[in-house]
């Protein structure tokens, strides 16, 4: 039996039984949260594959699962020399499903893996974005700026400015008042 599953209404517990498979790529566009944190193009792709199984795990019974892969390769300014840098992220992740968010809540803090909450329509692209969010650099930058960086900064105005406004060494007033008789 063929199934075929939505990325934006995604039943997880079907997905998962049936060991689907979900493949796909969408525009940089789609993600607005992701759009505030990249620089210049909209339409780069980002492409994900999603899988889902049922696994049996002692005494707690069957546990849905979902194994994603994202990469893209996202525009930012590189905060060194400020020019255009194409940062390539990628995700690997998988996340076990429960079925409350109180469940999730206690059992992500003591377990290794992500636990979400167990959906009959889940927005996969959500996820996508969120995982994005978390994998960009906090400091984008090049390996090696195109152009040297200049690391000083000068203003003709302030320069010129500072000699004429040079006030005397309070230290020399001083010494100056202590050597008079």
């Amino acid at each position: 039996m063929k199934h075929d599953f939505d990325a934006r209404h995604l039943n997880l517990s079907a997905f998962a039984r049936a060991q689907g498979s979900l493949s796909g790529s969408e525009n940089l566009s789609r993600f607005e949260r992701l759009l505030d944190a990249v620089h210049g193009l909209t339409q780069v792709p980002v492409r994900f594959t999603a899988r889902g199984e049922v696994r049996s795990d002692g005494g707690q019974g069957d546990q849905v699962w979902l194994a994603l892969s994202v990469d893209a390769t996202v525009p930012q300014v590189c905060q060194r020399c400020l020019s255009p840098v194409e940062v390539p992220l990628q995700v690997e992740r998988a996340f076990r499903f429960v079925a409350s968010e109180e469940q999730a809540e206690l059992e992500d803090e003591e377990s290794e893996e992500d636990v979400l909450v167990l959906s009959r329509d889940f927005n996969l692209l959500e996820l996508i974005e969120d995982e994005l969010l978390m994998a960009l650099p906090v400091v984008p930058k090049h390996e090696t700026c195109p152009a040297p960086v200049k690391l000083q900064a000068q203003d003709a105005d302030f320069d010129a400015a500072a000699p004429a406004a040079q006030k005397p060494n309070p230290f020399a007033i001083l010494e100056q008042l202590k050597n008079k008789p």
